[in-house]
């Protein structure tokens, strides 16, 4: 390994941090700009989130046939049963204001014959997803959000800037570490209070819809710094992204089953009834499973997706991007079956939270993917992660502002020569690693797991760890230290998780097992192997 030596440097002081600038930390920034200044920290370009390449819409109970008590309802029953009645409530409730309140800001959601327009999904018994563009609801709101915090004097932007790892005074949770991806410099930012809003990890999978931006940062840091990570096996995998060889997967959105599509096996045979009731409107869950067995049955790497019938027309106003970007792959998907197969999607597990976005560690909330508040149980109901990010991002925020301990500035050169632990280091061989743990966790901890295959990725992820310890200050050798960490504590929760449920399915424990499937796994790194925080130094 290359060794280096990089002095940290104090500041800027923030009332503040917000670590990511999805939907949920732009939402939490506008609420905090009102209350001290406010500091946002990205990796990358802030347009780099998760919620920008958000396609099907926004789950909000607005229309005349609906209301909150059914999204309630569709809310638990996608979540088997796992999830918090509180967590639901609050999103299904708070839901309709935030919207109206985006909307009042600028957003433009598509509407038909002047009114808004609602489509239905997977395992929502009513039409009540919004969109924005045809298939670019995330990229409007983002848009909205974002001119938004510009005018928030009170809100300043750090991109480019890699959070490695929290700062933890006490027992509180005071600030972070970041690098400039720049220049390397290392910079400690003291806070109030710190908001967790990194999304979630799909990267960690070898078939994936989320950029590569997604890399289970925030998960990492709240682990090691002693935080509980919550319910880890329930990932969720997306039924149908666009399968070409060569290609990395697209998301082809929800709403194109939603509106008509149909799923063929190889042999050009419908399939989804064989397997629920609801057809291709069942669960995600339930889809994804059907689609991997129809492919394991027929010995092939894709089923279809069957848009056709819809028309030319429809599907080219409807589906503009997706549209596009598979003309763009050789597939007209007004005249051709779209080859797709799952993909890993979204966290419902993440950083134990409350409802207000309180972690076990005092000064730090979370929302957002990031977060394990509940509110999805064991697998999330189509689009409502845009609500939960807006809704449970001014709750985090709310809840911030009760912080009032700061670091004394006469124990800022305290802090930063603690900190100052000697030799910088670097991985050989980042990219190769990083490769070969995303093809494991697909291969033994992707959609179908056992307790074998789950062993297995245990004791090769072991075999890995020693090559991530130690420390390290480039994005690329960051990122892979928290996707190995991310990954072992997945392949743990799963193993210990003897039934199947939601998301997580294991072949060896194919149904629930009496009352021990209401419980939920949790993980929390032992003392001797986390961060050392700091020790004994004034809080005022």
């Amino acid at each position: 390994m290359k060794k280096s030596t990089t002095p940290y440097l104090w500041g800027p002081e923030a009332d503040f941090l917000v670590i990511g600038s999805g939907i949920a930390g732009l939402r939490a920034a506008i609420e905090l700009s009102q209350h001290g200044h406010v500091l946002i920290i990205t990796k990358g370009s802030r347009r780099q989130s998760n919620s920008m390449y958000a396609q099907g819409g926004v789950a909000v109970a607005l229309s005349e046939e609906d209301d909150v008590n059914l999204h309630f309802e569709d809310t638990i029953k996608a979540g088997h049963q796992l999830g918090r009645e509180d967590a639901a409530r609050a999103l299904v409730e708070e839901g309709p204001s935030r919207i109206q309140e985006l909307i009042a800001w600028g957003t433009q959601f598509d509407k038909v014959d002047g009114k808004y327009a609602f489509a239905k999904e997977g395992a929502h018994s009513r039409d009540r997803v919004l969109r924005a563009q045809g298939d670019a609801t995330g990229h409007e709101m983002i848009r909205v959000l974002l001119e938004r915090a510009r005018t928030q004097k009170n809100i300043q932007w750090f991109d480019h800037h890699f959070t490695m790892d929290l700062l933890v005074v006490d027992g509180h949770c005071c600030g972070a570490i970041v690098v400039n991806e720049a220049t390397g410099h290392l910079q400690v930012l003291p806070a109030r209070a710190v908001i967790m809003t990194t999304g979630g990890a799909g990267q960690v999978y070898a078939r994936t819809t989320n950029p590569p931006n997604a890399t289970g940062d925030g998960f990492a840091m709240a682990y090691r710094a002693g935080a509980i990570l919550e319910d880890m096996e329930f990932v969720q995998f997306h039924p149908t992204s666009l399968y070409l060889q060569s290609s990395p997967p697209f998301l082809l959105s929800e709403a194109m089953r939603g509106e008509g599509g149909l799923l063929r096996n190889r042999k050009g045979e419908l399939f989804m009834l064989g397997y629920h009731p609801a057809a291709e409107l069942a669960p995600r869950d339930i889809v994804a499973r059907a689609i991997w067995s129809e492919m394991s049955a027929s010995r092939s790497r894709h089923v279809y997706l069957d848009v056709t019938h819809l028309g030319s027309a429809f599907i080219k106003k409807r589906f503009p991007t997706i549209y596009q970007t598979c003309l763009r792959a050789d597939i007209d998907i007004t005249e051709e079956w779209i080859p797709v197969s799952p993909s890993a999607h979204y966290f419902m597990g993440g950083i134990k939270a409350g409802i207000d976005g309180q972690t076990t560690l005092p000064g730090l909330l979370v929302a957002g993917e990031a977060a394990c508040n509940g509110v999805h149980g064991a697998n999330r109901l189509a689009s409502n992660s845009l609500l939960e990010g807006l809704v449970f991002g001014v709750r985090a925020a709310k809840s911030a502002t009760t912080f009032s301990p700061t670091i004394s500035p006469k124990d800022s050169q305290r802090i930063v020569s603690q900190l100052d632990s000697g030799p910088r280091q670097s991985l050989e061989d980042a990219e190769k690693l990083r490769n070969s743990l995303r093809r494991l966790m697909w291969a033994q901890v992707g959609l179908v797991r056992t307790g074998d295959s789950l062993i297995r990725a245990l004791a090769k992820i072991s075999a890995w760890e020693p090559q991530v310890e130690g420390f390290f200050q480039t994005r690329s050798d960051l990122e892979v230290k928290n996707m190995l960490q991310v990954a072992r504590c997945i392949t743990e929760a799963a193993l210990w998780r003897e039934n199947s449920l939601g998301a997580h399915y294991r072949e060896d424990f194919p149904g629930t097992k009496g009352s021990a499937w209401k419980v939920h796994s949790q993980i929390q790194c032992p003392e001797s192997d986390r961060r050392q925080p700091l020790q004994h130094l004034k809080i005022v």
